[in-house]
């Protein structure tokens, strides 16, 4: 199935004046009440212009349990699960998979949760999360107790891996993370790239703050992804935690008006 609108806005997202691609833990939800409540009412008064994409590890339903709590802004699109889902979020037709998108997903994933699971058993410092996801295998990591050679291993079997926060252990199809599925959505919508900013602020953010878009290393960064984004010149670095960081990169970028703008 495929939407060609949505019900946050009233134009399609590629009309856009400006397109907001964020993590969410640490960058959307981070930095304090007050600063959350000034981003997520910025973005509701400026629906005609402003589109609202979610780049996250979390998977498509939590985002809709959220949303719809009222919690935080209804996005139009999502890229979930480390980049391993791209859908459509419609407040009436709930997670609609963007056929063409996860397609190739499909394809490189090939059905190897299983087998996965079954080469990674009671590997030192995994522990599988309880969750089966469709494109990916995920683990809650001990450091101190880690063997390394899970990404070797991984990697033999044609699978890529990702640690984020120290703290998670992801298997992913070959090629497929955050930055390779938002700038393919990019494309598939027709936005603007010049228009979008993605932003983050650990390491699984790491390809798409990379990818070539504009991007935002929002203030409270890990210390390793800031290191990685060292020499990239489309990462503005915020000084501001969490959501006040993302406000902080789309004023000084001159992406959209904001109040401190105006």
């Amino acid at each position: 199935m495929t939407l060609t609108d949505t019900e946050t806005a009233t134009r399609p997202v590629s009309d856009a004046k400006f397109v907001l691609a964020t993590d969410l833990d640490g960058t959307f939800l981070g930095g304090s009440d007050a600063d959350r409540k000034t981003l997520y009412d910025w973005i509701e008064a400026n629906r005609d212009t402003v589109g609202l994409i979610f780049v996250t590890g979390r998977d498509p339903e939590f985002l809709m349990r959220m949303c719809a709590a009222g919690e935080m802004p209804w996005p139009e699109y999502a890229v979930c699960d480390v980049g391993t889902s791209i859908t459509q979020m419609s407040r009436t037709r709930g997670v609609v998979p963007i056929v063409p998108l996860e397609e190739d997903i499909a394809r490189r994933w090939n059905d190897a949760g299983p087998h996965i699971r079954e080469a990674l058993d009671g590997h030192p410092g995994l522990t599988l999360q309880p969750t089966e996801f469709r494109y990916r295998v995920s683990y809650d990591l001990d450091m101190a107790k880690f063997d390394p050679s899970a990404h070797e291993k991984m990697a033999d079997l044609g699978y890529d891996t990702l640690i984020s926060d120290d703290r998670f252990f992801d298997v992913l199809p070959k090629g497929v993370s955050k930055g390779p599925s938002i700038r393919r959505l990019v494309q598939h919508l027709g936005i603007e790239e010049s228009r979008v900013l993605c932003a983050g602020d650990t390491m699984n953010d790491l390809s798409m703050l990379a990818c070539g878009l504009n991007a935002v290393a929002v203030g409270g960064s890990e210390q390793p992804l800031l290191d990685k984004l060292r020499d990239v010149d489309t990462v503005y670095r915020a000084s501001a935690i969490g959501a006040a960081g993302i406000l902080e990169a789309i004023d000084a970028l001159n992406l959209h008006e904001t109040s401190k703008g105006a």
